[in-house]
Formats: C-alpha cells, structure tokens, sequence
C-alpha cells in the first residue's frame, strides 16, 4: 500500500474508532476539518506538523499514522516491510523501525534531517504521557524543547517528555541521521 494511502486509511480508522466526527476532531486537535476530509481520501499530502496534530487529537503517538489501518502483532518487520515517509515541507525521511505490534508501548523511528531543515511540532496537550529519547546517529542537530535549547553531536542522545512544543533544526551544511525511541504510560497508544 502507498504510504498516503496508508496514512489516509489510518487517520480514517482511528477516527472512526474512537467515535469521532470529522468536525470533532477538528476541533481536538486544531486541523481543519476539510484538510482532515482530504488527507482521509488521500488527496492531500500532509505535512509532519499536521500529522503530529492528528495523532494528538487521535490520542496516538506520531508513528501510528504510519502503520497499517489495522496492524497485525508481529515480533519482526524486516528492513523492507518498514515505511517510509517523506515531508513534503521539510523534505526529512522518516522510517517506522519498531514491528506493528498495537499492545506495545515503545516506538522507533529513524529520521534523515537535510541540511538547513527545521520542524517545529506545537502540540502539547496529551491524554497519555509520551516520553522520547533522540539518539544522533550521523551529523549534528539543534533541539528546543519548550524554552530548552540542545546543540546534539554524533553519539548524543536527548531525553524528554512531549509536553511541550519540540522544534528540530539541523542548521549545518550536512544531513544529520538519529533515532527517536518513544514510549508512553498507555500501552494502547
């Protein structure tokens, strides 16, 4: 499946899981509810930031958006099974590394940030408490997390809680590559 369409059957699947109107869900989590109405069609190729929005008004992390509408348990995902999904703003690849296992409260993600890109996520409010670690893998990238701000190298790995809004930045010449583990209090997220 293309991973918009993936993204469009998922976002529609969750919604409709927890009893939510277009409208309502809008509402949640501050997306309009016609740009909600074209991502669920796959007519609209949404941004990072707006899918951050999604899943918080979903009560999901951000890697959720990616997986299957109804994601089967499974102890393995090869390299090749793993999607990968470019924003179209920001232009980083992000790849979903953890198996589509829905009981399981720990998600990894391995991100490529192009050189000059910057992401800024707004969303603070959560039902479940979600914590993030930022592992560097290749390259170097700046972190601001609420008014906090992290200069992070090759090897170093940041911890925080998302609670507030997280900006990622990578201002020099050469891509940064890292790994984002993301766990949360609610193992259904």
């Amino acid at each position: 499946m293309d991973i918009n369409a993936r993204i469009a059957a998922r976002v529609s699947f969750l919604r409709q899981e927890r009893g939510l109107s277009l409208d309502a869900l809008a509402t949640r989590c501050s997306v309009s509810r016609s740009m909600i109405s074209l991502i669920e069609r796959g007519q609209s190729n949404a941004t990072a930031v707006v899918l951050e929005k999604l899943a918080t008004g979903l009560g999901v992390m951000l890697p959720a958006l990616f997986e299957d509408p109804q994601p089967q348990t499974a102890p393995l995902i090869r390299h090749a099974d793993q999607p990968q999904w470019r924003d179209p703003q920001s232009g980083y690849v992000r790849r979903n590394i953890s198996p589509p296992d829905p009981q399981s409260p720990l998600r990894i993600v391995e991100v490529l940030f192009p050189a000059g890109a910057r992401v800024t996520y707004e969303t603070a409010a959560r039902e479940a408490l979600v914590y993030q670690q930022v592992w560097i893998l290749e390259g170097k990238m700046d972190i601001a997390v609420g008014a906090a701000q992290y200069s992070l190298a090759a090897g170093d790995c940041l911890a925080f809680q998302l609670d507030s809004p997280v900006a990622y930045h990578n201002p020099h010449r050469k891509p940064a590559r890292y790994a984002v583990a993301s766990s949360t209090d609610n193992a259904h997220q």
